[in-house]
């Protein structure tokens, strides 16, 4: 049901976030319908961009990625999308009690992966790196995702809109909590000699 759930999603979301709640299915199965397949398609794209088509500085040369490190920065940028769905989703079912839901409601991990939705399909612009319309592409998608959050958010807990405008705000702060952690942790990575290594 995820695939029909990636569609619903985008185009009538109200009642995929009733379907998604009556559902209940385990994260296991979360995971492995819905999340793996779709982080898959910004990580592909992104290699691909990189090494095949590259991006221009002005009107200098086009720039490429080896293949070797595109492959590395490929693998660690699908593993902090998986691992980053499952601690936002732990968060939301840490703070749930906090904000009245009951605990057989706890579907935090859902909330997480169906709302970055439309931030996963729009990853598939990365195959063409043009920075101008990436970004744009980039700001749709986020407004998306905030829209699809603070929509599903209370469907999906049961609980009233005015608390789960509340709690939306604590994970949209969280996420980009994240977001500015991973940027730092990027850092990090290349500061030990997993950077990014360019054809010449």
């Amino acid at each position: 049901m995820s695939v029909l759930h990636t569609l619903g999603i985008l185009t009538h979301p109200d009642k995929e976030w009733e379907s998604i709640r009556a559902e209940d299915e385990s994260t296991t199965k979360l995971y492995l319908t819905h999340v793996i397949l779709l982080a898959i398609i910004p990580a592909a794209a992104a290699f691909y961009g990189t090494t095949q088509v590259g991006w221009q500085i002005g009107d200098g040369d086009f720039i490429k990625l080896t293949q070797s490190s595109a492959l590395q920065l490929c693998i660690l940028f699908y593993a902090a999308m998986l691992s980053g769905i499952y601690i936002l989703g732990k968060f939301i079912d840490y703070f749930a009690a906090t904000y009245g839901v009951a605990e057989t409601e706890h579907k935090g991990i859902a909330l997480a992966a169906y709302t970055a939705t439309p931030l996963f399909l729009v990853g598939a612009i990365a195959i063409y790196p043009v920075l101008w319309v990436n970004m744009l592409a980039g700001v749709v998608a986020v407004c998306w995702s905030v829209y699809l959050l603070y929509e599903g958010l209370p469907i999906l807990m049961k609980i009233p809109e005015d608390r789960g405008f509340m709690f939306a705000t604590s994970v949209l702060t969280v996420g980009l909590t994240m977001l500015v952690g991973l940027f730092a942790i990027s850092v990090i990575v290349w500061s030990v000699g997993i950077g990014p290594e360019y054809t010449h």
